[in-house]
């Protein structure tokens, strides 16, 4: 487990650079008291692990930026390794500048040579929704939108450069439907054109957050997070109140799916288990990470557990 004096963790994600383990995660001042404040507060943090359960706290990794686009927040991301070596951080980030706050959700980039040290890479946004296509923006600003974050890259598939999941919302679909994976596509990692959304509506799912998509035992694995509170009624009334989903491919099929959500299961250990990233153990085994999401409970448990042990069972993932 990671759990630090001084400061609430939520939302992670792991790099491995074939030695350890690194964890990068939101964090924000315990002090705070009010854990809701965190929000708006969010830096990036940085520990390191062998097995993913003791972790090394190695501080705080990157800040907001003082005047830039990304000065209010940074919110949760992923980290690649391109082909020169070069460690590339996709990060969500807030800004004051055009007065949305959080509904004013970027995504940004910082590279490092070492997972320690972040440089930002250019003063603007690296990819950002686009009001005249698929994605749903702020009526008031076309080029802003409140469910535009959590970038997860990966390599294409059959070699051609990269690709990004983002979470988004379809325009013109009914709220609590209207979830969608969010799509982008590079050649460089640099530079990122926006593409359709890899899921279609009805969704039955109004944020589809922290998707990532991962090969477990030949079969494309989408494992994704969404709480209760943004999930259709008929939804609910079918499955009831789960926060983590996956979602389970035929054997060789593409990780770029199409992914139907209707499909989608629910992972019953944890039921309030947020935001979980899918970690390949050095055994070959995957595990969960995440934090139990219950403050709508009246607890705060914003720490990262143990790894959760999993396999897929069925069309999901599960337990074992």
């Amino acid at each position: 487990m990671l759990r630090l004096h001084d400061d609430w963790v939520w939302d992670s994600w792991v790099a491995d650079d074939g030695e350890r383990f690194h964890l990068l995660f939101l964090q924000a001042p315990r002090a705070l008291e009010d854990p809701l404040k965190r929000h708006t507060r969010a830096t990036i943090g940085h520990a390191t692990s062998t097995d993913l359960v003791d972790w090394d706290y190695l501080g705080t990794a990157l800040l907001p930026s003082l005047d830039g686009w990304d000065d209010l927040a940074l919110w949760t991301g992923s980290t690649v390794r391109g082909d020169d070596g070069v460690w590339r951080m996709f990060y969500t980030a807030l800004s004051t500048q055009r007065g949305h706050v959080h509904r004013d959700q970027r995504v940004g980039l910082a590279e490092s040579e070492d997972l320690s040290t972040w440089a930002r890479v250019g003063d603007r946004p690296l990819v950002v929704p686009d009001g005249r296509w698929w994605y749903a923006t702020l009526p008031e600003d076309p080029g802003a939108s409140e469910t535009w974050r959590d970038p997860f890259v990966f390599r294409d598939p059959d070699g051609y450069g990269w690709h990004m999941l983002v979470t988004a919302r379809l325009q013109g679909a009914p709220r609590l439907d209207d979830g969608a994976l969010g799509h982008a596509r590079s050649h460089d990692l640099r530079t990122w054109e926006v593409q359709p959304p890899l899921s279609g509506a009805p969704s039955g799912f109004g944020q589809l957050e922290v998707a990532q998509v991962r090969v477990v035992d030949d079969r494309p694995v989408l494992v994704f997070t969404c709480h209760p509170d943004e999930q259709s009624p008929d939804r609910v009334a079918e499955h009831g109140a789960w926060c983590t989903w996956s979602i389970v491919g035929e054997p060789g099929g593409s990780l770029l799916g199409p992914w139907d959500l209707s499909r989608a299961v629910p992972f019953e250990a944890e039921p309030t288990l947020f935001a979980a990233p899918l970690v390949q153990r050095r055994d070959g085994s995957w595990a969960l990470l995440g934090f139990r999401n219950q403050e709508s409970e009246g607890i705060v448990s914003l720490d990262i557990v143990d790894p959760i042990t999993v396999g897929i069972v069925g069309n999901g993932l599960q337990a074992l």
